[in-house]
């Protein structure tokens, strides 16, 4: 568990287009084997500390022929950002990936001192 020492908590959330493949043929919609997407998100203030971060797709457009397999993941998440990342395999075609996400950690605060 996460426990915050501070009373500033930030909350920041987006919903970002990951991808859109159908109009151009791009990989995700084409292609067969592994393909990752990634973008780096930034936040509007650092905050404090590494956030806790949770995904959500918010848009998936899929061919109905095939399976689904897909994995969400925020990687190298730091108090200033972090990667968003769709992975897919296998014979799954995706036309459009819309991601929601939302980041919860300590704020500083004016009474912080960075004493070294």
């Amino acid at each position: 568990m996460k426990k915050l020492r501070s009373h500033t908590v930030g909350i920041e959330s987006d919903d970002v287009i990951l991808f859109s493949d159908y109009e151009d043929g791009g990989e995700m919609w084409t292609g067969r084997g592994q393909r990752e997407r990634r973008r780096r998100i930034r936040f509007s203030e650092k905050f404090k500390a590494v956030p806790t971060v949770q995904l959500s797709p918010s848009l998936w457009d899929l061919d109905a022929t095939t399976i689904m397999r897909a994995e969400f993941a925020a990687e190298a998440v730091t108090p200033g950002g972090f990667d968003l990342v769709f992975r897919t395999w296998g014979d799954t075609r995706i036309a459009r990936m819309r991601v929601a996400w939302i980041a919860i950690g300590e704020l500083s605060e004016l009474d912080d001192w960075d004493v070294e």
